[in-house]
Order: C-alpha cells, then sequence, then structure tokens
C-alpha cells in the first residue's frame, strides 16, 4: 500500500474540532489525554510530510472519554497516530 494514502488516516484527527461544538464534560476522567488532542496539528503538515499526517490522528484524542458514545469511539481512533510514527522513521531512513 502507498504510505501517502496511509497518511489520511490523519483525517481521523478532524475529530479534535468536534469538542468546540460538543465539549467533553469536565468531571470526566482523562484531562491529561484529551491534552494529546494538540499533536492534531501534526495533519496539516501531513501535505508536505505525509507520514505526520498519519500522526495527526492524535487529534482525535480529544474527544477521550466523551460522554456521547459515539464520539468516544471516534476519539479512541485517536490511538492509531503511532502508524504515522513508523511510517516516519520508514520515511526518513528510506
Amino acid at each position: 500500500m502507498n504510505t501517502d494514502m496511509l497518511g489520511l488516516i490523519g483525517l481521523i484527527g478532524l475529530g479534535g474540532l468536534v469538542p468546540m461544538k460538543w465539549p467533553v464534560d469536565p468531571a470526566r476522567s482523562g484531562a491529561g489525554i484529551r491534552k494529546l488532542g494538540l499533536l492534531g496539528l501534526g495533519g496539516l503538515i501531513g501535505l508536505w510530510v505525509p507520514p505526520v499526517g498519519a500522526m495527526g490522528a492524535a487529534g482525535a484524542l480529544g474527544l477521550w472519554n466523551h460522554q456521547t458514545g459515539w464520539l468516544r469511539i471516534w476519539g479512541a481512533l485517536g490511538w492509531l497516530w503511532p502508524i504515522g510514527l513508523a511510517m516516519l522513521a520508514n520515511w526518513a531512513l528510506g
């Protein structure tokens, strides 16, 4: 599979924008993990370096432990960002 296509995993990171409309209840656990959602900004760099775009999936971590079920699932997809880390190592060394 083309590694450029795997960079599309970063689109999951757009979930990091959802809490602007439907915020996570501050009383719910996982506030530290939700701050990792800032890594979703790497998705923008993915326009030039595709593996970093895949790391942008971390933006979905801003939805971690959301009170709405389907948003919680979207937040769990943020843990796919290590795929981008492996892709970055392959891109840099190969």
